[in-house]
């Protein structure tokens, strides 16, 4: 059963890369294409999230907050800031996947940083 979770897992994070990739494309279409392409996507993300909650877990997205070092999500970029930097998650890479009930960690993201304005 265990492997099966590990799968879903797999499939989930792919799913959420696709996810993003995609809503790059909806931002070189026209209007009417922009608008008919965007309900698909928030379908296919529905669609996930429901997947997940199935099986008691959920994707968790820390973009455009404060970075905490103790925050689940591997920081790439950490290097290039002074300690005395406040940061701001700029971009994941790699989604958060946290027990829903439990607030357990399942698998650690990945961030992209930058300074705070």
């Amino acid at each position: 059963m265990e492997e099966h979770k590990d799968a879903i897992i797999n499939m989930a994070i792919e799913s959420w890369r696709f996810a993003r990739l995609f809503e790059r494309l909806l931002t070189k279409l026209d209007a009417g294409a922009h608008k008919r392409y965007v309900g698909q996507l928030k379908w296919f993300i529905k669609k996930t999230e429901e997947s997940l909650d199935q099986i008691g877990l959920q994707l968790v997205n820390v973009e455009g907050h404060p970075y905490d070092p103790g925050m689940a999500a591997i920081p790439l970029n950490i290097e290039d800031f002074n300690p005395d930097d406040v940061l701001i998650v700029n971009q994941m890479l790699e989604p958060i996947i946290m027990e829903k009930e439990k607030g357990v960690l399942v698998k650690t993201g990945a961030v992209v940083l930058r300074r705070a304005e």
